[in-house]
């Protein structure tokens, strides 16, 4: 039950109260170690943009409720989301960089419980504003009880700006889920109605973070040829769950996926019939107006022996056309050479190192382009590569510091790693994002207790099965991560970078962004100066803004 206003007042501030401090998104509040922190929370969010920032409160707090946040200002009001993080327990470190204990990652209802009375309560709280938002300055306060108390409201002021970003992600991406990994996860089968509607929800909260996916349901549309070799394809279901993500309507915002992966069809036995099966998948996704970008995604990691198997993949492709590029996860690779319309290797292979490196071919990205086809493109993805693929530190302290210091999207390390592949992407250039699973986990454990896979804490998982058991749900749902909001803030990021671009204020970019990120394994720890330069960028983007908008409002004038 949600009490009004009123009721929080009648409560009253009892005396001994915990106090809430407000701090930085981009700080992970463990047990022990308490950053300082504010007495009110000021965010800016461009129109199209979601920034969240953390409420604190002392060990000692069980069990909290929170009034809605409604913030009234320029417009129409901004309603927050709120969540409690909750904490995994690190059992080995990812490396040197993480430590055994409590993390916080995953984002459950306000009024889930907390187990341990020795950690903090930590509120991640989050304003979205809608591309038709009214800019200006929207204010309210986030009222609070902590085991009946009610303690010091926490004022919040929002700045929303002129400027909007793009609700589809400018940077392509393709980050795995699976409908199989899912239902097994929650205890489901995965053919039932249940488990379908699960996936979309997963899907849907992916793309709400700027997140395309891969997998999905795996399965390929029914296909038949006719005597001619021509491929007879019923899209019906196929069009049903992956067509809202590619048109627009899965989200009220109107996201789109940027990539679409092309699954094959095991009743495309020949190479001849696969050619025809893969020219009418482009066809159609041509004719139902879908911009993704198609990709083949060629067998992952090949091997020397997987050489043959990815060159008549490739062949098998390209005899469809020119419409469905081949994805191949590799270094530069003269055995793989001609193979790739799209190459990815992992972020390691582009920026070379003093000591061990953990590519066996490391090409920065300018040299690469130049070794490669002009209509090439360049991806990159996080491996075990990033973080060490054994877990903890290793007695060899060259190989421990050629495994640490990468941006990362592990569960124990600090948030700028987790943020930092949208700025390194303007930085580096390249082309688009990879990433192989984002609920891995699910497979072989149970997620809240342990996403220790591939020598990482959290390599592959960036959810966890919310069930009615756990945290408590009514029905079965996604349980976002703190990491799933570093992602999307880090995508933000590149954004607020490229609108600069655009805008005439390259220079000014390239500065900001090398105030954060300098190279793969050389990325900004401070908190605060990722939040000047993003204060930075903003005053620009928005002064840039201001002055392209004076000019059109002069051009109607002067007609």
């Amino acid at each position: 039950m949600v009490v009004g206003t009123v009721g929080w007042l009648l409560v009253g501030v009892l005396a001994g109260a915990p106090e809430p401090r407000v701090v930085s998104a981009l700080e992970k509040v463990r047990p022990g170690a308490l950053p300082p922190g504010e007495k009110q929370a000021r965010l800016s969010l461009a129109r199209g943009e979601c920034e969240g920032v953390q409420v604190v409160l002392p060990p000692g707090t069980t069990r909290v409720k929170a009034a809605p946040l409604v913030l009234k200002g320029a417009g129409a009001t901004l309603e927050a989301q709120v969540w409690r993080e909750a904490f995994l327990d690190v059992r080995i470190p990812s490396n040197s960089q993480g430590a055994p204990g409590p993390w916080p990652d995953p984002l459950v209802p306000v009024e889930t419980p907390s187990t341990d009375k020795k950690a903090p309560t930590v509120l991640y709280v989050e304003l979205c504003a809608p591309e038709a938002q009214r800019p200006g300055t929207y204010q309210g306060a986030l009222e609070l009880q902590a085991d009946g108390v009610a303690v010091k409201a926490v004022p919040f002021t929002a700045e929303v700006q002129p400027f909007a970003l793009p609700a589809t992600s400018s940077l392509p991406n393709s980050f795995g889920i699976s409908l199989y990994s899912i239902a097994k996860g929650h205890g489901l089968k995965p053919e039932s109605p249940e488990a379908q509607a699960l996936l979309r929800d997963y899907v849907a909260a992916l793309l709400t973070h700027r997140v395309s996916a891969h997998g999905m349901s795996m399965n390929p549309p029914p296909v038949r040829f006719d005597e001619s070799g021509g491929a007879q394809v019923d899209f019906r279901a196929y069009d049903a769950e992956v067509g809202p993500f590619l048109d627009g309507t899965a989200l009220s915002s109107g996201a789109r996926f940027t990539t679409l992966d092309v699954r094959d069809s095991k009743a495309a036995r020949t190479d001849a019939e696969k050619s025809a099966y893969y020219r009418a998948l482009a066809a159609h996704a041509k004719e139902k107006g879908w911009r993704a970008q198609l990709f083949f995604y060629a067998k992952d990691e090949p091997k020397p022996e997987d050489v043959a198997l990815v060159r008549t993949q490739a062949l098998r492709v390209r005899a469809s056309g020119k419409d469905v590029p081949v994805l191949v996860t590799s270094p530069l690779d003269e055995a793989l050479r001609g193979s790739a319309d799209i190459l990815a290797p992992t972020l390691n292979c582009f920026f070379t190192r003093p000591g061990p490196q953990t590519c066996r071919n490391v090409v920065p990205l300018a040299t690469l382009r130049g070794k490669l086809g002009p209509q090439v493109k360049v991806w990159w993805y996080q491996s075990c590569n990033s973080h060490g693929c054994t877990g903890g530190a290793t007695s060899d302290a060259a190989v421990e510091k050629a495994y640490s210091d990468w941006a990362s999207y592990m569960v124990d390390h600090p948030a700028p790693l987790n943020r930092a592949m949208g700025p390194l992407a303007f930085l580096s250039g390249v082309d688009g994002e990879l990433y192989f699973d984002t609920v891995f986990a699910y497979n072989t454990k149970d997620p809240w207790a342990d996403l220790f896979e591939f020598g990482g804490n959290g390599d592959g998982t960036f959810f966890y099965p919310g069930t009615p058991s756990r945290p408590g749900f009514e029905r079965h749902a996604p349980v976002l991560s703190l990491r799933l909001k570093h992602v999307r803030d880090g995508l933000e990021d590149y954004e607020y970078l490229r609108l600069l671009e655009s805008l005439g204020e390259r220079a000014f970019a390239q500065e900001a962004v090398r105030r954060l990120v300098r190279s793969g394994y050389d990325v900004q720890r401070d908190p605060r100066q990722w939040e000047q330069v993003r204060r930075d960028m903003t005053a620009r983007l928005r002064q840039r803004w201001e002055a392209v908008e004076e000019a059109k409002r002069s051009g109607v004038r002067s007609k």
